[in-house]
């Protein structure tokens, strides 16, 4: 879907750099392309995303995002904000210096779910399907501490890649509601949550009709480095679905030692030797490096009308009122 596109300042003004045929920026972090018929007839019973991420003058762990926007039919462009759009995939990228080696980082999803959206008939007569690959980076420090990094801008390369075979039966989903998508979620802003000084966010949402299977599909991460920040506590996360506990979670790896190669630019997440499991379970929510999980929540059948998601982190407290927990949200049911 891409190979090797070039990022940019995620802070600067959007560059007029040339990209391959057929992919558009939206903005320097943020980059698109149709899936073309060709390539949906390609798409059987299953589904697999992988993204390769390749070193350049970000030395530093940022967040990137794999998403799916469903564009009127025959567009050549549109704005991001303007269409439908859900998340189908997050990842932490690894302190790299493009001088060491490996200088690129591969990350993989079972995607599967996706499959009945891309060959929905009713979608398709009315949108074509559109994949992003979001990275976003700033070449700030690099531009001091990495060698041949003055003066440049140029943050990461990305690449998309989807595997699908029909090994299993497509999944059954007929019916498709987005939600959310990186929104906001923290106890001190605005918006952000209910009620200022909580982090308990209601989503309400209708079904148009009685569904045997539903199911939500979710992306939360934790974010906040200051001293006592939400990145370097474990918390506890509840997802309820009309009042029923349907997902209790608590983020974060065994340990983040099997991405440590990857992680060539010395920092202080990985140190300078092997931590302990129990070391990695003491303050890590996520490892450089890795994926940030998909989490499906299973839901069954469901009546029409008007439901109510409800995620809550009742013991995070956003030291400094610094930190966020980006959230994305969909449902499908059929």
């Amino acid at each position: 879907m891409l190979e090797n596109v070039v990022f940019y300042d995620g802070y600067a003004a959007t560059v007029d750099e040339p990209l391959p045929d057929g992919v558009i920026r939206h903005d320097n972090s943020l980059v698109a392309t149709r899936l073309t018929d060709e390539l949906l007839a390609k798409v059987q019973t299953t589904l697999k995303v992988r993204v390769v991420v390749g070193a350049l003058c970000d030395n530093y762990d940022r967040l990137g995002s794999v998403n799916l926007a469903l564009v009127p039919k025959g567009a050549q462009t549109y704005v991001a904000g303007e269409v439908d759009r859900i998340e189908i995939a997050r990842f932490v990228t690894p302190f790299m210096d493009m001088n060491k080696e490996p200088t690129t980082v591969p990350y993989e999803w079972e995607a599967s779910n996706l499959v009945p959206i891309l060959k929905d008939p009713d979608l398709l007569a009315e949108h074509d399907f559109w994949f992003e690959l979001s990275i976003f980076g700033v070449p700030y420090a690099a531009n001091d501490e990495v060698a041949g990094c003055a003066g440049r801008d140029d943050t990461q390369l990305g690449s998309l890649l989807l595997y699908t075979d029909s090994t299993r039966e497509a999944q059954d989903f007929s019916v498709l509601l987005p939600l959310a998508i990186g929104e906001e979620f923290n106890n001190y802003a605005m918006g952000a949550s209910d009620k200022v000084g909580t982090t308990r966010k209601t989503v309400s949402f209708e079904l148009p009709a009685d569904t045997q299977n539903a199911q939500l599909v979710l992306i939360t991460s934790n974010h906040g480095a200051n001293q006592g920040g939400e990145e370097y506590i474990r918390r506890e996360h509840y997802v309820y679905v009309d009042g029923e506990l349907a997902l209790q979670y608590k983020p974060g790896r065994m340990s983040c030692e099997p991405f440590r190669k990857y992680n060539t630019q010395s920092n202080g997440i990985y140190g300078r030797s092997p931590r302990s499991d129990q070391e990695w379970q003491s303050f890590s929510n996520w490892c450089p490096g890795d994926v940030i999980d998909t989490r499906i929540v299973p839901w069954g059948a469901a009546s029409a009308g008007m439901h109510e998601f409800v995620i809550d982190v009742p013991d995070a407290t956003f030291a400094d009122g610094q930190g966020n927990f980006p959230f994305s949200l969909y449902v499908q049911a059929r």
